[in-house]
């Protein structure tokens, strides 16, 4: 029953990410910390960027509810720190592999209609340019619009 139970928690938390990661995305990274997020709209070179700290901001919550499950001796904090670590996962295959193909060994291809839309939401989102003028902020959500049957 525990175990049913943090599975649920961990996956209702993970789809509660993506909020969170849409508000930080519109907000803080293209508002007052765009200096961190600009050089991701504008990489010069290969390797990391400014942006990359933003990995770091959104892992130190996941770190911080696993650290409190284990010492508090209780599972729904862990199950919280998972649930934002499978978000963080995710993110990373489609944001970072599939998309920017940050990690050249690994080779994702948007496969499935799904995969296809928040490609095409994304792209959106880097050909819309600036600090105010994006558009498509989620990562792992895409509205129909971007659907490729509707293209």
């Amino acid at each position: 029953m525990i175990i049913a139970a943090a599975v649920l928690i961990a996956l209702a938390v993970a789809v509660l990410m993506e909020g969170v990661a849409w508000l930080t995305h519109k907000y803080v990274m293209h508002g007052f910390l765009w200096v961190l997020h600009e050089d991701h709209h504008r990489p010069r070179r290969p390797g990391l960027q400014k942006n990359d700290l933003f990995a770091v901001f959104f892992a130190v919550p996941s770190i911080l509810f696993f650290l409190w499950g284990r010492v508090a001796g209780s599972w729904v904090p862990s199950a919280v720190g998972a649930g934002m670590a499978l978000y963080g996962l995710g993110y990373f295959l489609f944001h970072d592999v599939m998309f920017h193909k940050r990690v050249r060994w690994l080779k994702l291809a948007p496969w499935t209609f799904y995969l296809k839309r928040i490609v095409r939401a994304h792209t959106d989102h880097h050909q819309s340019f600036g600090k105010g003028r994006s558009r498509s902020f989620g990562f792992l959500y895409a509205p129909r619009r971007f659907d490729v049957r509707n293209a």
